[in-house]
């Protein structure tokens, strides 16, 4: 019966509403654990409605791409393409590339291997790194690494994300790397371009905790960037999105106080987590995962506290979590945990 709740859970994390339909006895308001999320939002300046009235203008747009440029250490906004979020440029990348054979380092965060086989493409999970080594060399392919991985944290050193981008270089292939939760990171493979062979993707919301601006970018050299750009189209970025993302990506004071409160959210998850009796498997500074072999009871549990965490159905021994953003939410998250813990001795 557990495992038939799990199989109808969302495609992704969020989606709150969905989810708690199937408990309607559970306390108010919800708390979303599930999407990874930074629970730190950034302080936007007040919206201008005239802003809202207009079109984009090229210099607004160029002003976003400067401020990602200098955020995320590529030495040309030319590199870089500003989409309206990650999920699209991500669909869009079988255009782009045009490959016959697709190799993700798994398991992993799903939207990749959708696009690549709705766009009617052969693709592979592969799970160890001398696999996707072997799987680089073969002509033409494409490598897809999260970096760090969603939902376990598993991070690569960029050195040998670099190999492997040469490696797919020399056989006509390419790598793409996704960094959407490598702003909190000490290195990225975005800081490494012009790199033959080498897409990186970046996000915005997760990071700055405004996921509903939709705000993602993709950096690549060697006139990719140009093709996605051509693709996607005029205006692809609201205007909102385009001064979201240059306030915010501007703002290098504010990203590292906000990665030092994060750092001491990202211990005390982990130490409520242990104290419940469950095994961490992996994390960044934006979420955990554990694991259990009573994973699926305790999500409808905590469903049932009004707390939604993200369950795998196809991993049903896993469970993500990621910080609540308020002192509620980890006294409830807390309380929840410690009756759960005593229920399962």
């Amino acid at each position: 019966m557990m495992r038939s709740v799990l199989e109808n859970m969302p495609v992704h994390g969020g989606q709150v509403g969905q989810v708690m339909s199937r408990f309607p006895q559970a306390p108010r308001p919800f708390i979303d654990l599930s999407t990874g999320i930074s629970p730190y939002e950034y302080p936007l300046s007040p919206v201008e409605m005239s802003m809202l009235t207009r079109l984009p203008e090229t210099a607004d747009e160029a002003a976003l791409l400067k401020a990602a440029a200098a955020a995320y250490g590529v030495p040309t906004e030319d590199m870089i393409v500003a989409g309206p979020g990650t999920q699209l440029l991500i669909a869009l990348l079988p255009l782009v590339l045009k490959a016959e054979n697709v190799f993700i380092l798994g398991p992993t965060y799903s939207g990749h291997e959708q696009a690549w086989r709705n766009a009617g493409v052969n693709v592979s999970i592969v799970t160890d790194l001398q696999s996707l080594r072997a799987a680089a060399g073969q002509a033409g392919a494409v490598c897809v690494v999260c970096n760090p991985n969603n939902p376990d944290g598993r991070c690569l050193p960029v050195e040998t994300l670099l190999e492997l981008s040469k490696r797919c270089a020399a056989s006509g292939g390419r790598l793409i790397v996704d960094e959407a939760y490598a702003d909190f990171e000490h290195e990225s493979a975005a800081a490494s371009f012009p790199q033959t062979g080498l897409l990186v993707l970046r996000s915005f919301g997760k990071t700055y905790g405004l996921p509903g601006v939709r705000l993602g970018f993709l950096i690549a050299s060697n006139g990719t960037a140009d093709q996605m750009r051509k693709l996607i189209g005029d205006w692809a970025v609201s205007a909102l999105a385009l001064s979201a993302g240059r306030q915010a990506l501007s703002d290098q004071d504010w990203l590292g106080r906000t990665k030092a409160q994060l750092e001491q959210d990202a211990q005390r998850l982990a130490k409520i987590l242990k104290r419940a009796g469950l095994t961490i498997k992996g994390n960044t500074l934006l979420f955990c995962l554990v694991s259990s072999d009573e994973a699926a009871s305790l999500w409808a549990f905590l469903c049932g506290c009004g707390i939604v965490t993200r369950a795998f159905p196809e991993r049903p021994t896993e469970l993500r979590f990621g910080l609540p953003r308020d002192s509620a939410g980890w006294d409830r998250l807390e309380r929840a945990l410690q009756e759960w813990s005593k229920h399962v001795k």
